[in-house]
């Protein structure tokens, strides 16, 4: 049964390419057209989400220097659950949950609502959850923003059907680019993980549309791309084994790790049903007395994030709280449905367990951050089985050549590691679950 379906998706595959083919040659104009405003639009959805964000933490922040944590962080998740709940519930069900697992159903010729409406709600909601307190990213909601984006830019281009699903995953990579930075990140994410497919013309305008939504991200943020950490690194022969030993260890924990979330989420889903709104209240409020009985990196995720990878007034203790921590409460709020994705918190994962195996005593300290930023691109590869794409993530963080051989070797056998524990991505697995919630 498998193979019959993994051979009629190849066979779609050959007529889809075959009919772009025939419009890229009849109606070039209408492609060209799709493809600026898809990369135009994921960029603007996916700088205006980020900066929405941003907002939302630094009123957080600043009312916490007011008022203790213990009424100000439960208050947030409680409030801002319970309203993006609502506008999900309301206005555009299909936007709840990573955003990843929606764009890969509807690649998968399921029933996925595709539109700007569903781009809009996520935005919004998004802003509002993450903003709020739960510890997901911004990553998963660009790239169904970007594939809703997509969609309607073919759907009002009157652009043929197969190519509207080469638009959709372009759109979805495109908001990764985007949101990271990265546009070979976005390109490889969109080829690797949504469309399963190396055939020249979608590999064309995939990379086009990523490039495309790149280009305008950066102008959108002040047109300087520069990267996130500016951080040396030390790699020798010595790191080879230590790396795969790291990228083995991250393999079984990101195994672990998704298990976790699948069993969160269908947990969430029996004892809620559909009283949506009450669980993400529920979570959020949960979540914001958890935080606000731990110190003031837990207050600000992203300050954390950039402590680990920066090595910065962070120890060994903190780092092994990080793991507990986040590994528990993601799984908390991916288990409410809430509009986020899980990238972020794998990358925070990741670089802390590699803080931490980097910190050992025969590891030289020049090179703590090859491991931590090898640890990163581990735990992203190990969950969602996309190795080259970490690696580009994982470089777009730092832009220096120099991160690329070992995060490498660390993806790929993180990779090789989950692959031989369950052979599908946490977000193949998510499809039946979030869908039908």
């Amino acid at each position: 049964m498998e193979n019959l379906l993994k051979d009629n998706i190849k066979k779609r595959s050959r007529k889809s390419a075959e009919s772009i083919k025939k419009l890229l040659k009849q109606r070039w104009f209408v492609v060209v057209i799709a493809l600026l405003l898809t990369g135009l639009g994921a960029s603007i959805t996916s700088v205006s989400f980020k900066t929405g964000i941003y907002y939302m933490n630094y009123w957080r922040l600043e009312l916490l220097k007011i008022f203790p944590p213990f009424f100000v962080l439960p208050l947030f998740g409680l409030v801002g659950g319970a309203i993006s709940a609502f506008l999900i519930k309301n206005f555009a069900p299909a936007s709840k949950g990573s955003g990843v697992s929606q764009i890969m159903g509807f690649l998968r010729h399921k029933e996925v609502p595709m539109n700007l409406k569903v781009g809009l709600i996520k935005l919004i909601s998004g802003i509002v959850a993450i903003g709020s307190g739960f510890p997901l990213g911004p990553e998963g909601p660009s790239v169904q923003m970007g594939g809703s984006v997509a969609w309607q830019m073919a759907k009002w281009l009157r652009a043929p059907v197969a190519f509207r699903r080469v638009i959709v995953a372009a759109g979805g990579g495109a908001g990764i680019a985007a949101v990271f930075s990265a546009p070979l990140g976005g390109f490889v994410y969109a080829i690797e993980e949504l469309l399963n497919s190396a055939r020249p013309v979608i590999l064309l305008l995939v990379i086009v549309t990523t490039f495309i939504a790149d280009s305008s991200a950066i102008f959108l943020q002040g047109g300087i791309d520069e990267p996130t950490y500016k951080i040396d690194f030390l790699f020798s022969h010595f790191d080879f084994i230590n790396l795969i030993l790291l990228g083995g260890i991250i393999g079984i924990i990101a195994e672990i790790y998704s298990k976790y979330i699948l069993m969160m989420q269908n947990l969430g889903k029996k004892l809620y049903k559909n009283k949506f709104v009450l669980k993400m209240s529920i979570c959020g409020f949960i979540l914001g007395s958890i935080y606000s009985i731990l110190g003031d990196e837990f207050h600000n995720l992203d300050n954390l994030k950039k402590m680990i990878a920066t090595q910065t007034e962070i120890n060994i203790g903190l780092a092994i709280l990080t793991v507990f921590v986040l590994f528990i409460t993601s799984g908390l709020a991916a288990a409410s449905g809430a509009p986020g994705g899980l990238f972020y918190p794998m990358l925070i994962l990741g670089g802390a367990i590699g803080l931490i195996l980097g910190s050992w005593s025969w590891i030289p300290s020049t090179a703590l951050s090859t491991y931590v930023f090898a640890g990163m691109g581990a735990f992203v590869a190990g969950c969602s089985r996309t190795p080259i794409t970490a690696m580009f993530l994982a470089f777009a963080l730092t832009k220096n050549l120099l991160i690329m051989k070992p995060v490498l070797i660390t993806c790929i056998t993180s990779f090789l590691v989950a692959r031989a524990l369950h052979e599908k991505s946490i977000y193949e697995r998510q499809i039946q679950i979030e869908l039908e919630q």
